[in-house]
């Protein structure tokens, strides 16, 4: 049974709503998505069929030749993340109300991690952007 994840921007003008593929959150520690955020990109994996309100509010930056990021063009607020040709859409954690009782369990690009954090816990450490399914 998937989850219905529901939330919005910073100033309200966008709002979102999609299915949670798994029950967990995931890191990413690429030096683009730090440097788009100031630290690691925390995602909830979800379906690609995520409804946008307010998409006249949402910038897209095609950050490479295969993926582009989302973001409120008002506040700043990152939306999400997705391949261009489909197949991987993650939104930001922070946008939503996520479960009591998720956890962090994969981090991706750990070779580009820099020394000053470190994650509590145990998760799956991939080299490049691996399979964050599961």
């Amino acid at each position: 049974m998937s989850v219905i994840l529901r939330g919005q921007c910073l100033c309200g003008a966008v709002s979102i709503r999609a299915s949670a593929s798994g029950r967990h959150v995931d890191a990413c520690h690429c030096t683009m998505c730090r440097r788009w955020g100031g630290g690691p990109l925390l995602v909830v994996r979800c379906a690609e069929d995520m409804q946008l309100d307010g998409v006249e509010h949402v910038t897209r930056y095609r950050s490479s030749g295969w993926a582009e990021r989302g973001f409120c063009s008002g506040c700043g607020t990152h939306l999400y993340f997705r391949l261009i040709g489909g197949g991987f859409l993650a939104i930001s954690a922070g946008l939503v109300d996520v479960p009591a009782d998720w956890r962090l369990t994969t981090e991706v690009f750990v070779e580009e991690q820099p020394a000053y954090y470190q994650f509590a816990g145990e998760t799956r450490r991939l080299i490049g952007e691996g399979d964050m399914e599961g």
